[in-house]
């Protein structure tokens, strides 16, 4: 009989571990101690190596669904003689922090529970130690219930029985309340406040059913929500809320609901299924009402995650409902209920709140499944403040991030913790939730930024908030951290070829990058070969005017001899109009140059008059993509010299034009060009450089068609192929491949 220390690192505070880890040891009549300490839980133990052995694979095998081990290390160490297994107050012992759970979904025994238990029959605010809101609730470390939004409420002798018992599934669960001591809902409508859950879901029944909007307090922010099989009712959402060709997401009653509107495979349904309930884009084979879509053939579904969410469906007998974020235009989701009582009921009908302060604002996540793989590109309610675990130390750096989907991250020793989706920095209340969630970050992980770290563009506001800061400064070129950060996730360091597509990006040479082929590690990069340079009329303009994108590539390449060949897509533009452009261009009048495969997508979208203009950011690639004939194999000539020239492709796409082939034709062999180039300038950097580890980077990279065939050719190939999984391709992830590449040129 020894005693051995075991230490257990990752997300183990606040998920009911230590209760977890105490009943495993008495059920097997082991005695010892558990302890949450700030560097993870550690356990003494008296037993033998058998024992040992069977005890770390029962923790292993059955751990808390919240919880999620890094790593356990085990030593043998003075023998102690314990009288029993006991739980020892929690300890601090360095200034490491304790990791702060994500914000969860609500679990089945709480499920069940709100229809058998007392006090909590159909209470909306049910959860245990295993589901739940933990993010959006904390103000501070340690995870205790003063230091949460669910301090105002005092626990009631029941919920207090459970809070203080060892062995029950709502030991030290913070936000623990019941129906006579928690929070409550109330529905205003009209003049009236109506609260009592019975009558406020009986009410929205019959509002859903007569084509209201409702803005619904969610876990993180506030929701706007309609009957998502009933046109008049969507399309009124849509008309109100100024979101006009914008897909919306929905909210399925189950997963057996699910399957009748869209395909699903085995890995989707773990991902719907999972305590994380992101938002997940599945092919659709059963059309919800049209405008929920609007064209696209994909439908962002999720499931229910809130206790109410359940109560809901079981009152409405309705199959789906849109649901998407309470805001107007770009700004941040609403949290507080008086400013959703003054702003949203300009667009719903009646507003559902509730009692409990949201702290910190979390929208909904968003994931793809591509080749059998996770993919998040929007990273927030579920996933954050979740760290990224990391080869290098990056304590004391402060990255912050790109313009637009805008994520920050700061540096706990080997640890990157990335922000929750803050959005498009172009507005002041989304800066002002950034430089308020940075002030909470600070202070929540115990962070003293050292040294910040940003993009190149002096104009980001992101960049000024680096500048402003009067920190040691490094400046980061835009896809160069796109390469890293995929790096970083994977925990890759040595030199790769990164392939780095996204819409744009300040260079070295102040052009706007985008199409680019790097070899690089964390510390420097060599730009290798890029698109072939491309003047943007009218500046920033042609990413809602796609088809300024595809002026500018005819006058490339063909002259003003376009403007007569009655291309479609300027039927409508002033002949004179087009001249005048052309002229700007020539005389460099905010014209920029650009290599960006955002905007050849833009172009040729745009071209073939699928997407002249945009309605929101990414249409035209989007719409591109959505109508791919995946049955055709040919692509379109191209030229590689010093640059990759697309002359050749325009050539043959005018061509296919004029010879009425279907936009679903053209589209499928314009992404079979892209492949196609991606694979022979890979394949030459392999040749020249000798390195065969592929990393792919950018938001071109969030088309699934793009990446799934690229992935698999060069995989074929032999190529050790890398892709971002954890971490979005986004901007999103832009923050974490700033923070490595500071913290390796900060290492000498």
């Amino acid at each position: 009989m020894n005693t051995y220390l075991i230490h257990i690192k990752g997300l183990v505070q606040g998920v009911g571990f230590r209760p977890f880890v105490y009943r495993i040891a008495t059920e097997l009549g082991l005695i010892g101690e558990v302890e949450n300490r700030n560097d993870g839980v550690f356990i003494k133990i008296n037993c033998d190596e058998n024992a040992l052995s069977h005890f770390i694979d029962i923790i292993k095998k059955t751990a808390p669904p919240a919880s999620g081990i890094e790593s356990i290390d085990t030593i043998e160490t003075k023998f102690q003689n314990f009288p029993d297994f006991r739980i020892v107050k929690s300890n601090t012992v360095s200034n490491r922090v304790t990791e702060v759970s994500p914000d969860i979904a609500v679990c089945k025994d709480c499920l069940e529970d709100m229809k058998r238990q007392s006090n909590r029959i159909d209470y909306p605010f049910i959860n245990c130690t295993n589901c739940g809101p933990r993010f959006t609730i904390i103000k501070d470390l340690p995870y205790d219930r003063e230091k949460t939004t669910m301090k105002e409420f005092i626990m009631c002798d029941d919920c207090r029985s459970e809070y203080t018992n060892v062995l029950d599934r709502r030991f030290h669960a913070q936000p623990t309340a019941c129906s006579v001591c928690g929070p409550e809902y109330t529905l205003h409508y009209q003049d009236e406040s109506i609260k009592g859950i019975s009558e406020i879901l009986n009410t929205l029944s019959r509002l859903f059913h007569e084509q209201k909007i409702i803005a619904i307090k969610g876990i993180g922010g506030f929701f706007l929500a309609c009957d998502a099989t009933n046109e008049d009712a969507v399309l009124r959402l849509r008309k109100l809320k100024n979101r006009e060709g914008k897909p919306f997401a929905v909210m399925f009653s189950s997963l057996e609901k699910t399957k009748e509107y869209a395909h699903i495979d085995e890995i989707e349904e773990k991902l719907l299924t999972s305590l994380k309930r992101p938002i997940v884009l599945l092919n659709s084979i059963k059309q919800l009402a049209p405008s929920v879509c609007v064209g696209f053939e994909t439908i962002g579904a999720m499931l229910p995650y809130m206790p109410l969410h359940y109560l809901l469906f079981e009152a409405l007998k309705l199959d789906a409902i849109v649901l998407t974020s309470g805001n107007l235009s770009d700004e941040p989701i609403i949290t507080n209920n008086e400013t959703a009582l003054s702003i949203l009921t300009n667009v719903a009908d009646a507003v559902v709140t509730y009692n409990r302060d949201i702290y910190n604002r979390a929208d909904d996540s968003v994931a793809v499944v591509v080749n059998k793989k996770e993919r998040i590109s929007r990273r927030s309610r579920g996933y954050a403040p979740s760290p990224v675990n990391l080869n290098s130390n990056v304590e004391g750096i402060l990255a912050t991030g790109a313009e637009l989907v805008n994520c920050f991250a700061i540096g706990k020793y080997d640890q990157a913790i990335l922000s929750q989706h803050i959005g498009d920095l172009k507005n002041m209340e989304t800066y002002e939730f950034y430089c308020e969630s940075i002030d909470r970050y600070k202070r929540l992980f115990r962070f003293e930024p050292q040294m910040v770290v940003s993009d190149l563009h002096p104009d980001y506001l992101s960049t000024r908030y680096a500048i402003d800061s009067k920190l040691p400064h490094i400046k980061v070129q835009h896809h160069h951290a796109h390469i890293a950060s995929c790096m970083a996730e994977n925990g890759l360091s040595e030199p790769v070829i990164g392939v780095s597509f996204d819409g744009t990006g300040l260079g070295d040479d102040n052009n706007i990058w985008g199409g680019e082929f790097l070899i690089c590690d964390l510390k420097n990069y060599q730009r290798f070969s890029h698109f072939d340079y491309i003047p943007m009329p009218g500046g920033d303009k042609v990413s809602d005017e796609p088809w300024r994108m595809a002026v500018s590539h005819l006058y490339q390449y063909f002259g003003t001899g376009f403007i007569d060949l009655g291309l479609p897509f300027l039927k409508n533009t002033n002949p004179a109009s087009l001249a005048m452009l052309c002229q700007a261009i020539d005389k460099k009048i905010n014209t920029p140059l650009t290599s960006s495969s955002g905007r050849l997508f833009d172009s040729v979208a745009a071209l073939i008059n699928l997407c002249p203009v945009s309605k929101f950011h990414a249409e035209a690639p989007m719409r591109l993509e959505s109508v791919i004939d995946k049955s055709v194999e040919q692509a379109y000539s191209f030229e590689i010299n010093d640059t990759i020239k697309f002359e050749a492709t325009f050539k043959a796409i005018l061509k296919d034009i004029k010879n009425n082939i279907p936009v679903s034709v053209i589209s499928a062999k314009f992404h079979n060009t892209i492949i196609a180039v991606v694979v022979e300038m890979v394949n030459r950097m392999k040749t020249e450089s000798g390195i065969n580890k592929v990393i792919f980077s950018g938001g071109t990279f969030q088309n699934k068609y793009l990446l799934e065939r690229v992935e698999t050719k060069l995989t074929n190939q032999g190529f050790n192929v890398v892709s971002h999984k954890k971490v979005p391709t986004n901007d999103g992830g832009i923050a974490l491949g700033q923070l490595v590449i500071a913290a390796a040129n900060n290492a000498g």
